[in-house]
């Protein structure tokens, strides 16, 4: 167990901005700023299900919170969850999320730290798997815990509300997971837990199961969550990721797609980049810059804070290039489709007006994948890698492709 020895910085601007900056609510703020001004050294924890192979700039939000506490001298505790991956939190879904084999999770969390340890220092932080702890639990212990919660707690959840009216079905195994990551807290002794908005019934649990366990209840730092430029969460499951380990011109190329309303916010959320320059940059677009100018200072930063300085450049050269050289647009609309749709399902009628307006486009030689440069001479060409189109003369759209869901 690595422990980190520094002196804590109690200085009350850092502490301010630390419980300010993307911060959504506070659970027992007076508390919280009281100890972290107090000198004493806190536990803060961060558990992340390997769901899937990648962290993205969601993830980067809570870590890049966790620095924060790191660099004031408290104790960060990781916990990479391949117990509650196996059960599956639905806190943000509106089905229920599959059960993971033991397999696919450990293929899943190969990478985990190396990923992490981009953003926080890894060799002065606790870092734990929940199997450790959870897989010991019996039936008796559990049904203490669950005697802690009624199923009125449960259900009145948003999500799972919603999902009951609608009538789908929510089963017995979501009810688990909140006492797994509410017990985390207990096994990890948290002083502070972080998690997104949508994390607020999970937060609570912990603070609940720590006073059943005779441990004095964490207090709950919630972090804004991150919106993709078609105003839903940045989700692995959407497809619409910008990746801790994308390649840098890739990084940099999705960073320039962000819808323009949201380039503060990324700038606040996902980097460090001091908030007085965020709002010099805010001023600067109200006053009618180009939008293109700000985007450019976010993905350079991106790319330098995952690669490099160097691979930021060469990044914006080739974006440069490609959209110079193509006549492509800096922004266009984008359409999030399944893997293997037909090019004339894809797109919308906000598009096109019709799938025989799209056909007519084709046989006229019209429709040209941008990035290849060939003409698409199918309507019907089914679409399994990303795509940027040209239709006709003037309209860009750009195609994401969302893997299709296993039966």
């Amino acid at each position: 167990m690595r422990r980190l020895k520094s002196k804590v910085i109690t200085d009350p601007a850092r502490v301010d901005r630390l419980l300010s900056r993307g911060i959504a609510e506070i659970v027992d703020k007076a508390h919280l700023k009281a100890a972290l001004l107090s000198g004493k050294q806190l536990r803060i924890k961060l558990g992340i299900d390997p769901t899937g192979e990648n962290l993205h700039l969601g993830h980067s939000i809570n870590l890049l919170k966790l620095k924060d506490f790191q660099d004031l001298g408290h104790q960060i505790v990781f916990i990479i969850g391949d117990a509650t991956a196996e059960v599956g939190d639905t806190s943000d879904k509106d089905s229920e999320r599959p059960m993971l084999v033991k397999k696919e999770i450990q293929k899943n969390k190969k990478t985990y730290l190396a990923q992490v340890g981009k953003i926080i220092d890894l060799s002065c932080a606790e870092v734990e798997h929940n199997g450790k702890w959870l897989n010991k639990l019996t039936f008796r212990d559990i049904g203490e815990q669950a005697n802690l919660f009624s199923v009125s707690d449960f259900i009145s959840r948003d999500n799972i509300k919603r999902r009951l009216t609608a009538g789908k079905r929510v089963s017995l195994r979501e009810t688990l997971y909140p006492l797994m990551q509410g017990y985390d807290s207990v096994a990890v002794r948290a002083n502070v837990e972080l998690g997104g908005t949508d994390q607020w019934f999970n937060l609570l649990a912990g603070r609940v199961m720590q006073e059943y366990y005779k441990q004095e209840p964490q207090d709950i730092l919630i972090t804004r969550i991150l919106t993709a430029g078609d105003g839903r969460k940045m989700s692995k499951s959407l497809g619409n990721t910008i990746n801790i380990l994308d390649a840098a011109e890739d990084m940099y190329g999705k960073a320039m797609r962000i819808d323009d309303v949201l380039i503060t916010e990324y700038m606040e959320l996902t980097t460090r980049i001091p908030e007085e320059e965020i709002l010099e940059y805010k001023q600067r677009l109200v006053a009618g810059e180009n939008p293109k100018n700000i985007k450019q200072i976010l993905a350079r930063v991106l790319v330098s804070t995952y690669h490099s300085e160097k691979d930021a450049t060469k990044a914006e050269d080739a974006f440069q290039k490609t959209f110079s050289e193509k006549k492509m647009p800096d922004t266009m609309p984008e359409v999030l489709i399944e893997e293997g749709e037909t090019l004339e399902n894809a797109l919308p009628t906000t598009l096109m007006s019709s799938k025989s307006h799209l056909r007519r486009l084709v046989a006229q030689g019209a429709v040209h994948d941008m990035e290849s440069g060939e003409k698409i001479k199918d309507s019907k060409r089914r679409i399994v890698v990303p795509l940027i189109l040209k239709l006709g003369k003037r309209t860009f759209v750009r195609i994401t492709v969302r893997k299709k869901k296993k039966e």
